[in-house]
């Protein structure tokens, strides 16, 4: 789009005063086209702030949360991030506006097609993808400056933080007790110790380990 239009100026507007305050992560967000993101259905909807579906039973997160997560991770065009969720492709398109690579890992084959296909149409060419099982990361990448999780992890993951490189901020949705998840953001000191700040509650669709779904 070569000019917001008024769904779009009133999406950010209502960000900034929840609490999205980076004006780069802003911008990002206005010149991310998001019904492209959306099944047909709910085109109508792209720009409300709340989760839609999508395929394989997965959802294209909320756009304030996609803002602040965004602006936790900090980040710059020097940051190569590891996302694991790629979904609809929408929070790596806003990474790869912000960021120098993203990788990004998505469990559904249908998914992940339709993601790149999207990423291609809107010439983002730093963004690498991978299907297979976001619990392990990407080992042969690591190690990252940021790490974000667009799903619900049952415990801390460890395996994805070891691929966190010292100085390195990640962004991940945590269980809790309460039927939801805590939104953690864990920071690698450079001494290599891991701070953990519970920040919020979330709701995901849960990180599922294992081999890579056909669908």
């Amino acid at each position: 789009m070569s000019e917001p239009d008024a769904r779009v100026i009133q999406l950010v507007m209502s960000l900034r005063g929840q609490g999205v305050s980076d004006r780069h992560v802003l911008a990002a967000i206005e010149r991310t086209p998001r019904e492209l993101f959306v099944p047909e259905r709910f085109i109508d909807h792209a720009y409300e702030n709340r989760p839609l579906p999508i395929d394989c039973g997965q959802t294209i997160s909320q756009p304030l949360i996609v803002g602040l997560m965004t602006q936790l991770l900090k980040l710059d065009d020097r940051c190569k991030v590891l996302e694991i969720g790629t979904g609809s492709g929408y929070q790596a398109a806003i990474l790869a506006r912000l960021a120098r690579r993203v990788y990004t890992i998505e469990r559904y084959r249908t998914l992940a097609k339709e993601a790149e296909e999207r990423f291609e149409m809107l010439r983002l060419t730093n963004i690498t993808q991978r299907i297979g099982d976001g619990t392990k990361g990407w080992p042969e990448q690591a190690p990252f400056d940021r790490i974000i999780v667009t799903a619900g992890a049952p415990v801390r993951p460890d395996t994805l933080l070891e691929q966190l490189k010292p100085g390195g901020i990640a962004v991940i949705p945590v269980d809790n007790d309460k039927g939801t998840q805590t939104l953690v953001r864990y920071t690698r000191a450079e001494d290599d110790a891991l701070q953990e700040e519970a920040l919020m509650d979330v709701r995901f669709v849960p990180l599922v380990k294992g081999e890579t779904k056909a669908l």
